[in-house]
C-alpha cells in the first residue's frame, strides 16, 4: 500500500512540477506554424484547460482525459486546429493515464528537445498550429517501438462515421 501511495504521490509531483514549469515557456512551439493566431484569439477558441495545455505546455492530470477510454473508430486530430493526428488502430493502453499511440499520421506531428524536467525528452507538437501535444518515448510496442503519450486535452476525437 505504502509503495501504491509513493508512486501516486509522484505521478501529482510530476505533474504539477510541469505545470509550474510550462509558464517559463511562453508558447509550444516557437518555429513557424502554417496556423498563426495571438494569445488572445488562442484564450477565445480554446478552454482554459486546452490552452494551459496546447499553448503553454502544460500536461494534465494523468487518467483524467475520457479520451484515455475512447476505443471507436476514428481518427485523433488536434484540438487547436483539427489538423488529423493519430489514426485510432495505432491507439494502445500503454498504463501511463495519458491516450497513447504507436505511430502518428504521416506529416502530422513535429518533434523538438524538452529539458523542461532536468531530462531530456522528446516533445511532440502539432505540424500545422504549434500546439504541445505530449512527449514521445521509446518504450512502445512494436511495430515502432514507440509511445506517443498525449494529452487527451490537446486532442479532438472524430469517429468514423458509418
Amino acid at each position: 500500500m505504502e509503495m501504491q501511495r509513493r508512486g501516486l504521490l509522484a505521478v501529482v509531483a510530476t505533474a504539477a512540477a510541469g505545470r509550474l514549469l510550462s509558464a517559463a515557456w511562453p508558447y509550444a512551439y516557437a518555429g513557424e506554424s502554417e496556423i498563426s493566431k495571438t494569445d488572445a484569439e488562442w484564450r477565445s477558441l480554446l478552454t482554459p484547460a486546452q490552452y494551459d495545455v496546447l499553448r503553454q505546455e502544460a500536461t494534465e492530470p494523468p487518467f483524467s482525459s475520457p479520451l484515455l477510454n475512447e476505443h471507436r473508430e476514428g481518427v485523433f486530430g488536434c484540438a487547436g486546429c483539427e489538423l488529423p493526428l493519430f489514426r485510432s488502430e495505432t491507439k494502445y493502453d500503454s498504463g501511463t493515464g495519458w491516450p497513447s499511440f504507436w505511430n502518428p499520421i504521416e506529416g502530422a506531428i513535429g518533434t523538438r528537445v524538452d529539458k523542461k524536467l532536468w531530462m531530456e525528452r522528446t516533445e511532440v507538437h502539432c505540424r500545422r498550429c504549434g500546439g504541445h501535444l505530449g512527449h514521445v518515448f521509446k518504450d512502445g510496442p512494436p511495430p515502432t517501438g514507440l509511445r506517443y503519450c498525449m494529452n487527451g486535452l490537446a486532442l479532438k476525437f472524430v469517429p468514423k462515421s458509418a
